[in-house]
């Protein structure tokens, strides 16, 4: 595992973002986990978020594109920072995208925010986390509506490497299927056990052996199997 993805799953559980416990999730499902990208507040925080999604846009999806589209409201600051983490990391320029929840109809008028859409553009979606895909169902429409671009893939925070809607493959990969775009994470849920299982993290042991075994338990119910 590279060392930013270890630096990564620390960052995650310092910033109070993944949490491990007893947790209900939207879907109804109890999880003993749960991550909150809403926790990221501080300048020093979003500054080290927007330079670890860089690093892993940046293996995962080199730096041919031109747009960095994050969906409201989550996905706004993730593009502002991971934008500005692209520049000062590889010194190349992206733009920015994000779309309103309301069609703004004075001023700046319509639904996107920072730049706009050109045909030809090549667009990656940055999101924090995708468990259902439904995000994706809102998004890409919207993106698709604005101009003839080609959306290159979809990078995410954490994989919760479990099934998506249809009930056998991971949210990600139906989405790979579903839009033939790529979808990727910074760190999946297996590296963050790999690393954290019984390994001490500012000073405390995050995932012992019985937390270890609950995990195991959920993802024997809800994992991709």
């Amino acid at each position: 595992m590279e060392s930013y993805k270890k630096e990564f799953i620390e960052f995650m559980v310092d910033s109070d973002v993944l949490k491990f416990g007893e947790f209900t999730l939207k879907s109804g499902r109890r999880s003993p986990f749960f991550m909150n990208a809403g926790a990221y507040v501080t300048g020093t925080q979003l500054r080290k978020l927007g330079e670890y999604y860089a690093r892993a846009i940046h293996d995962t999806y080199g730096l041919d594109f031109d747009v960095l589209f994050g969906p409201a409201y989550k996905g706004i600051p993730l593009a502002v920072a991971a934008t500005m983490a692209i520049s000062e990391l590889y010194g190349k320029d992206i733009r920015y995208c994000s779309n309103r929840k309301e069609v703004k109809d004075h001023g700046d008028t319509g639904i996107l925010l920072g730049s706009k859409l050109k045909d030809g553009d090549r667009v990656v979606i940055i999101e924090d986390v995708t468990t259902s895909g439904k995000s994706i169902e809102e998004t890409f429409p919207i993106i698709k509506a604005q101009a003839d671009v080609e959306v290159k893939g979809l990078i995410v925070s954490l994989n919760r490497m479990e099934v998506g809607k249809g009930g056998s493959k991971s949210a990600l990969d139906e989405i790979r299927e579903l839009y033939g775009f790529g979808a990727s994470a910074i760190v999946t849920m297996e590296e963050v056990v790999e690393h954290l299982h019984n390994k001490p993290c500012s000073g405390k042991i995050v995932i012992d052996d019985t937390l270890k075994k609950a995990i195991d338990a959920y993802y024997e119910e809800y994992g991709v199997k």
